[in-house]
């Protein structure tokens, strides 16, 4: 787990490897930034907190984990409440409010307001956009919430901020905007892509070498985003959009579709001892769990053969011409068929369903066949984490058959 130090004597918190060197005793710990700023420390400018990952541990409970993906696609944004967001988990209020004080050392409004103020940071350094635009992009309702934001979080104004960034920080970008996303140092991006190569949506989703693509609506006109390889603690994004507003739940639905947004250490403690399992996930230490664009699309994927998917995205979904890999259209708003539920193991696995396992994908079947059927109760409660990595097994097992295969065509 990524832990962050804040001196009590200057009121600043840092990422870890700083070079800040405090007594032990002024020093405190937090999991999230989120948590340092509840606390009233300010983001280090040295090693900018804001620039890493800072990933929700999978070993909050699991409503707590599934109010911090609603919080993740916008549930406290555009009006939402916290008592709109605990109904939707079913608690109270006062009660969601003190589970994520216990577990993560922020309430979810807290949480909601580190995640915009850190995003609009990044915009900042990043990017040439306008701090009005940044100001919508981020989330904020307005330019005086945005501004007042940034002064508690950072104690500069947004101008400030963005004259502090430092020479090498603007990406340039060619008709489109680049951002850097930060993931946990020793992210397994070639696993993870390899896996949504295996089961991307014809049309709609691809990958190219080092690079993801997929198309995407934003209100109603058609966007593309593009995911490649970057530094040793960032992916690159670039997004062809036709709007920036709101471009805050575009990037964390990326996030959340990587699997960047959450940190598996104590699943792997557990996995790793497994004399099963553990020499795949010693493999494979930085894989996560890849989420998905949409619930709502990953139902439809799931109820389709892909034969059948196909159809409907080139019968019903929006065409978009011109783009590379294969890519031909967006997901349609309305497929006209019923989509598989949240509650289906096949579907809540890349939902953030800790115990979901999703039986029947022939990667997993390959893999488990290969590892002798084992009982998978023995690696409870990380099924989800015990299946992407058989997943990522299998994957390898059908890619070597094939080479194997044209090799001896």
């Amino acid at each position: 787990m990524t832990t962050y130090s804040a001196v009590v004597t200057t009121g600043i918190y840092c990422r870890p490897g700083c070079g800040a060197k405090p007594l032990a005793k002024n020093v405190l710990t937090f999991e999230l930034p989120a948590a340092a700023e509840a606390a009233g420390f300010r983001a280090c400018l040295r090693c900018r907190p804001y620039r890493a990952a800072g990933p929700v541990g999978s070993d909050a409970p699991e409503l707590v984990c599934q109010a911090v993906q609603l919080v993740i696609y916008g549930a406290l944004d555009d009006g939402g409440t916290e008592e709109t967001l605990a109904a939707r988990v079913g608690l109270s209020a006062r009660h969601l409010r003190r589970l994520f004080l216990r577990h993560l050392g922020a309430s979810p409004d807290q949480l909601a307001r580190s995640r915009r103020a850190h995003f609009a940071r990044r915009l900042l350094d990043d990017t040439d956009l306008a701090v009005v635009d940044i100001a919508f992009a981020s989330g904020f309702g307005s330019l005086r919430q945005f501004n007042r934001t940034m002064r508690e979080v950072f104690h500069a104004s947004p101008t400030d901020l963005r004259n502090r960034r430092r020479r090498n920080d603007r990406l340039a970008a060619d008709g489109g905007l680049v951002l850097r996303l930060p993931v946990v140092p020793g992210y397994d991006w070639d696993t993870v892509r390899t896996f949504l190569a295996n089961r991307a949506i014809p049309g709609v989703e691809s990958v190219e070498g080092d690079t993801y693509r997929r198309t995407i609506m934003v209100d109603d006109a058609p966007g593309l985003l593009e995911v490649s390889r970057g530094g040793p603690e960032h992916l690159l994004l670039h997004a062809h959009l036709p709007y920036w507003e709101g471009l805050i739940h575009v990037v964390q639905r990326v996030e959340r579709l990587l699997g960047t947004d959450t940190e598996y250490g104590t699943g792997f403690a557990a996995l790793i001892a497994d004399p099963v399992l553990g020499p795949l996930v010693a493999e494979r230490p930085g894989l996560t769990i890849p989420g998905a664009w949409s619930p709502y699309e990953l139902g439809i994927q799931a109820a389709l053969t892909p034969e059948a998917l196909h159809a409907l995205v080139t019968e019903r979904g929006t065409p978009v011409p011109g783009l590379p890999g294969g890519l031909t259209h967006t997901f349609p708003d309305d497929p006209g068929v019923e989509a598989v539920g949240p509650e289906d193991p096949r579907v809540g696995f890349r939902l953030g369903h800790r115990e979901a396992f999703p039986w029947g994908d022939p990667a997993l079947t390959a893999a488990l066949a290969d590892l002798g059927n084992p009982n998978v109760d023995r690696w409870r409660p990380w099924l989800a984490l015990a299946a992407v990595h058989l997943m990522a097994h299998g994957d390898a097992i059908g890619l070597s058959s094939a080479n194997g295969s044209r090799r001896a065509s």
